[in-house]
């Protein structure tokens, strides 16, 4: 076996659901051998037609638990890999990483009573394999997922956000899940408007929660648009929640999602 050979596995698209015109989730088959923690992510590679790979790393939506694995994907005009991608169907070969990467796990936290998962766009991706895990349901008295896009059709995964408190395994947890969306660029019933910075700053955010955001109980999990990461880290920085190292437990823990 080569060296690149036992760095990958290759795996068979099960199937590929376009979301919006710009977004898409792909599920794959799963190699025996993959082992990940909720919040991690996984590299993807695609073969271009003069043979070369291209490889992206992409969270995994799936739970640790499935014998599948589901990503989310948004199609870069032009890019190189995404175009790729998203010309990929059923029955179509993609490889994957054997390992697992990434630190957007719950076991950056020591403690906690009420999780905050702040995603943008496809940031959301971590935060559904979180939720389709028994840990964060088991820890937390209360899991607010904010989820923040610019259009309100962008607000995928609706049925299966929904769904979670019906699945058998988490029944003995409901009521836990508070679901809040966010556009930016439109009024949408039933969502706030703005950036999740001036939401937090305005106190509109923990209204519509019906909590405050504070370092002695709150864990904060922030996940997409770098800047929307920096900015969001000071605003909570100002709150005196800080970011969760491993020489220093702290109540904000990140992932740079681009």
């Amino acid at each position: 076996m080569t060296a690149s050979a036992e760095k990958y596995t290759r795996q068979t698209l099960l199937d590929v659901q376009p979301l919006t015109p710009n977004l898409f989730s792909l599920r794959t088959t799963r190699d025996a051998g993959f082992r990940f923690r909720a919040g991690q992510f996984a590299r993807l590679g695609v073969t271009k037609a003069d043979g070369s790979v291209v490889w992206r790393a992409y969270s995994m939506v799936s739970s640790p638990f499935d014998e599948h694995l589901d990503f989310y994907s948004i199609v870069v005009p032009g890019g190189e890999f995404t175009s790729e991608l998203s010309r990929l169907r059923e029955g179509d070969s993609l490889l994957i990483d054997r390992q697992a990467f990434g630190y957007l796990t719950l076991d950056r936290f020591v403690d906690g009573r009420d999780l905050w998962l702040l995603a943008t766009g496809t940031g959301i991706a971590p935060f559904l394999s979180i939720l389709q895990d028994f840990e964060a349901w088991e820890r937390f008295d209360s899991i607010k997922l904010v989820y923040s896009v610019r259009e309100a059709k962008e607000l995928a995964y609706q049925e299966l956000i929904a769904g979670l408190e019906l699945r058998d395994y988490l029944a003995d947890y409901a009521g836990k899940l508070q679901f809040i969306p966010v556009v930016t660029r439109e009024q949408h019933p039933g969502a706030l408007n703005g950036r999740i910075t001036t939401l937090i700053e305005n106190g509109e955010l923990e209204r519509a929660a019906g909590l405050a955001l504070t370092p002695e109980h709150s864990r904060v999990m922030l996940c997409g648009n770098p800047q929307m990461i920096d900015d969001t880290r000071q605003v909570l920085k100002q709150r005196d929640l800080q970011l969760s190292l491993s020489r220093r437990p702290g109540q904000v823990a990140i992932e740079n999602y681009w």
